[in-house]
């Protein structure tokens, strides 16, 4: 079968790749954290129905909690 499009070749068969992420609780507010090998977890996404969480520079995603 051939298969016609501007798309590559990962983009529909997309490599599978070792997820470490988890979801935490940090300070009563859910996050998309991925485990570091020293223990500490790096946010990647903040998770909150909240709009002043957002706000707050401790959650940003990039920044590092230590475990």
């Amino acid at each position: 079968m051939i298969l016609y499009t501007p798309l590559s070749a990962t983009d529909i068969f997309p490599v599978e790749q070792a997820n470490r992420s988890e979801l935490i609780n940090c300070n009563g507010r859910q996050m998309l954290a991925r485990n570091l090998e020293n223990g500490s977890y790096e946010i990647e996404q903040l998770l909150s129905t909240d709009p002043h969480d957002f706000m707050h520079a401790d959650y940003m995603p990039g920044n590092v909690l230590k475990g």
